[in-house]
């Protein structure tokens, strides 16, 4: 998936003695995504795109399911600082010269980086099956938030179910 945006690195694991393609319906796991410590707008927007992937991969909703999803989100805050020295002026090679006029700058960024895990559980055995886990810089500018929740949900869920080797 090619994309105009930062980055977003996904990894997933699951119980290698599963056959995936057993499960064809799946319900959201309320109790877990009600503990979910995010707005309930992003939530709401995360589970709208669950639901659009899980439908493109044939699953059904279902009140009765085979599979239940939760969520867990963490965020992290992080600062860049960045120095860039530049020099210029006449003269060749190196060493002092009395001509040479340089620059000193220092930037500071700060941004919010996110992980999202879905967690896909068995819902006869009660037993968490598969887990996607997607990493990448938040957006705060309300018409980007919800493609930007597309791109990590997209990219979690394109690795299920797991290809055996």
């Amino acid at each position: 998936m090619v994309s105009c945006g930062p980055m977003i690195s996904n990894n997933a694991d699951y119980d290698k003695n599963v056959d995936f393609s057993a499960y064809k319906t799946y319900a959201y796991y309320k109790t877990g995504i009600d503990k979910v410590e995010i707005s309930d707008l992003d939530k709401r927007r995360i589970l709208n795109a669950i639901d659009q992937q899980m439908l493109a991969k044939g699953f059904t909703k279902s009140d009765n399911p085979d599979l239940l999803i939760n969520l867990f989100t963490k965020s992290r805050e992080q600062v860049n600082v960045n120095q860039f020295n530049a020099g210029w002026g006449y003269g060749w090679g190196w060493g002092w010269n009395p001509f040479m006029m340089g620059g000193h700058q220092t930037t500071v960024t700060t941004s919010t980086e996110g992980t999202l895990y879905i967690d896909l559980i068995d819902a006869k055995k009660k037993e968490m099956i598969w887990q996607g886990e997607g990493t990448g810089v938040l957006t705060k500018n309300t018409n980007k938030k919800e493609e930007r929740i597309n791109e990590f949900v997209s990219q979690i869920l394109s690795q299920y179910p797991p290809t055996k080797k």
